[in-house]
């Protein structure tokens, strides 16, 4: 289904969640992952400035996928993007570091800050809810053999909760591994992230994953479910089911276009703002008012009010490589491997530096209420590798020849052979 209009629903449902949401033998079981049943006390607050700037980055990254997919369903987690170059964020240095923080749009904070941040807003996503699910997990997975340095991995366990394991990634089993770690964070909505075989100068993959299941705190009754003309972006129309409800809703109507916010759960502290531009307007006129200002004026501008609601039934999946629309948003450097600087991970040389940045997503908005899942991946490559576990084992016990060179021309200064040492 490809409904440029739906796609603002899509959008604005995690846009509403940004405060909080940034705020066998089997394979899982060898590598030991631990249950998740203890939760952190949730903490008092979380730094306006992590929220404001994922708010910013989470719509310099939408616009930007706007304009390179026009015409589709989009539908991202600015959340999961920005925690999984968070974490990377911890071991990059120099100006590879204040590239990813323009990029994050985090400017002004320092990396401690940033850190306990995301730390303070992933004890506040825990059980938000009863009727809610939201549900937060990081991973490291590393090349086995390869060390990095225990400071980075530290930070990324002690702040972002990361589970860190070594595999082998030339076997195929590694590949199954991370993906049934994917699949098993997402509620099985997202099958997986990475695709085999791992190339062979890769060296880490740092992943977050999102899932949110929550009921709508009144349902919709699907005998109030009607087929509706819906009017595509090119003029045509198509029957569609839309979903029909009357009630006190938190609402306002700004210039071109109507909002109005559809809670979740017992507490409502959770919902999905729908903006509908008006007949006349369009998405594009809508998406030039989308900025962190007009954003923040329009969060006190909603007022309760009785009324009709129609939300369209909609379901689908979305995928794409985040490296060029990163590029464009200041961190090039990150990807280059000539000027990147992770030395913060590991040291160097080799050199590393971020090959890829893939997001797939996933939602189903129906009567009952929403489930959606996202999952980042950031992968790290080196420029040459050699396998630090490598060791080879040369007995010089029978007879072998020999030279003794000068290595700076490659002149041989002496050759020989042993037969009877």
């Amino acid at each position: 289904m490809h409904l440029r209009r739906m796609s603002i629903v899509a959008m604005l449902f995690l846009m509403a969640a940004i405060p909080l949401l940034l705020g066998g033998c089997n394979v899982m079981d060898q590598l030991g992952f631990r249950s998740k049943e203890v939760f952190a006390e949730p903490a008092d607050h979380v730094d306006e400035r992590l929220v404001a700037g994922n708010t910013a980055f989470g719509f310099n990254i939408f616009r930007a996928l706007c304009e390179k997919d026009p015409g589709e369903n989009i539908f991202i987690s600015p959340a999961s993007i920005s925690m999984a170059l968070a974490m990377t964020a911890n071991g990059a240095s120099g100006e590879t570091f204040e590239a990813m923080m323009e990029a994050l749009q985090l400017q002004g904070m320092d990396l401690a800050g940033i850190n306990r941040a995301f730390a303070d807003l992933k004890t506040i996503l825990q059980n938000p809810d009863p009727e809610v699910e939201l549900a937060v997990a990081n991973s490291l997975w590393s090349r086995l053999g390869l060390s990095f340095n225990e400071d980075f991995l530290q930070r990324n366990r002690d702040y972002f909760d990361a589970e860190i394991r070594e595999l082998d990634f030339n076997l195929p089993e590694s590949v199954q591994a991370i993906n049934d770690w994917v699949k098993k964070q997402t509620r099985g909505k997202i099958a997986g992230i990475v695709e085999g075989p791992i190339d062979p100068l890769t060296v880490m993959f740092l992943i977050n994953a999102i899932y949110f299941h929550g009921s709508w705190s009144n349902e919709f009754n699907p005998n109030m479910t009607r087929e509706i003309p819906f009017e595509l972006p090119e003029g045509k129309k198509k029957e569609h089911p839309v979903m029909l409800r009357e009630g006190s809703y938190r609402y306002f109507r700004g210039k071109g276009f109507e909002a109005v916010s559809i809670p979740y759960g017992k507490n409502r502290r959770i919902s999905m703002d729908v903006y509908l531009p008006a007949r006349e307007s369009s998405l594009e006129d809508f998406f030039e008012k989308l900025t962190p200002d007009n954003w923040a004026a329009w969060q006190l501008s909603f007022k309760e009010m009785e009324g009709e609601i129609g939300l369209p039934r909609f379901r689908f999946e979305y995928e794409t490589s985040l490296k060029e629309t990163l590029e464009k948003l200041g961190m090039e450097i990150a990807f280059d491997p000539q000027r990147a600087d992770f030395s913060g991970m590991r040291s160097v040389p080799p050199e590393l530096y971020i090959s890829e940045v893939k997001h797939k997503t996933y939602i189903d908005v129906n009567e009952k209420g929403t489930e959606a899942a996202a999952v980042t991946s950031v992968e790290m490559r080196v420029t040459s590798f050699q396998p630090e576990n490598e060791r080879f084992s040369m007995i010089a016990d029978r007879p072998f020849f020999f030279t003794i060179t000068d290595n700076k021309t490659g002149a041989i200064l002496f050759l020989g052979s042993v037969n009877e040492p």
